[in-house]
């Protein structure tokens, strides 16, 4: 009788969380809308990972990771996260902030002495949120050129701000590369370096870290492009482009897994402190800006529900996760081609999942 009584108990729970984010029914279908998207965008190989309240419902691997040997993709196969790597170096500068170490509004000069004076109105704050006024590369960047931190300062010094700072939205990827430099600065360590100590071995995130071509990477995909409707490889850049703090980690899905747990939870950050990062920046005139940015996340309302989200494209990799926050659904997807569209894959299986289909 107890052990019957167990069992009712179990099977209720089980069937309390199965209807918190309908994945009884949707399921069924996931398949199905992965296998129609992935042959509508010739995407060679896809990993979806979904997620109920921290808690893993599908990890799910779909075509092939490497073409030329004709490796399935796993749940394990790690891929190149693109911009989504933004997250991670925005919750490293929210630590030093929680830390005591620096503060939002510190100027960069504090950090860069000899970087231009226009600087001088630039605060922390603006480069988590794009609002510095900072640019992307530019077009004459040689991404085959190893470039030190110093050599990719000198770029950036190089460059106008766009606007003053706070006036404006606009995604910068050399504002992210500034951070990674920040961090280096305060902490007297490597940005990735501080990731593995503050958030990946913490949180048993195994097989995150920063980009290494030469290194023996195990389950690691191929990234791919298409030309002229025939898949090739990934265009090659150099190995120091790779490690800056814009969106150079390998990752799997089921360390996202692990990320998205700990982000209802405070091992790394205060509640507080991650509730800002996912409010939209307020410009100078107090609108909201253009972007819908925090800090490291894109805050969106789709079919009604309140998402957090952010996407990523590199060397023939596109990534994307989205938390359904209200819902306390999330839903990860990493392709290993450079013109897929995951989130396009996302919002489909997002509406299995909340009852949209």
């Amino acid at each position: 009788m107890k052990m019957f009584l167990w069992l009712v108990l179990v099977g209720c729970a089980a069937s309390a969380f199965a209807q918190e984010c309908g994945h009884a029914v949707a399921d069924a279908k996931l398949d199905a809308v992965v296998a129609a998207e992935m042959a509508q965008q010739k995407i060679p190989g896809v990993a979806v990972l979904v997620a109920c309240n921290g808690k893993t419902i599908r990890a799910q691997g779909y075509g092939l990771a490497n073409l030329e040997h004709q490796v399935p993709v796993k749940p394990e196969t790690v891929f190149e996260s693109g911009s989504v790597g933004k997250q991670f170096a925005a919750t490293a500068v929210m630590m030093l902030v929680e830390d005591g170490k620096i503060s939002l509004d510190d100027p960069l000069t504090r950090f860069f002495p000899d970087a231009p004076a226009s600087w001088k109105s630039v605060k922390v704050r603006h480069l988590l949120s794009h609002t510095a006024g900072f640019t992307d590369y530019p077009d004459k960047f040689d991404f085959r050129k190893d470039y030190s931190e110093d050599d990719l300062l000198k770029v950036i010094y190089s460059i106008p701000l766009a606007f003053p700072a706070g006036s404006s939205w606009s995604y910068s990827n050399l504002g992210y590369a500034t951070l990674g430099i920040l961090i280096h600065r305060v902490t007297g360590k490597f940005y990735g370096e501080v990731l593995q100590e503050r958030i990946f071995r913490p949180l048993g995130m195994s097989t995150t870290r920063i980009i290494s071509e030469e290194d023996i990477v195990p389950n690691r995909a191929a990234g791919y492009r298409l030309v002229k409707g025939e898949w090739k490889n990934q265009e090659w850049v150099a190995p120091k482009v790779n490690i800056t703090a814009d969106g150079s980690l390998y990752f799997s899905i089921l360390d996202l897994a692990k990320w998205d747990a700990a982000l209802y939870t405070e091992k790394l950050l205060k509640r507080d402190d991650l509730s800002l990062m996912w409010t939209p920046v307020l410009l100078n005139d107090g609108t909201r800006n253009s972007g819908n940015y925090g800090f490291g996340w894109v805050s969106t309302v789709e079919d009604g529900h309140r998402v957090v989200e952010h996407g990523g494209s590199w060397q023939g990799f596109k990534t994307h996760i989205s938390r359904y926050v209200d819902d306390k659904l999330s839903i990860v997807v990493l392709a290993n081609l450079a013109e897929a569209n995951p989130g396009k894959i996302s919002q489909g299986v997002a509406r299995l999942y909340l009852g949209g289909e």
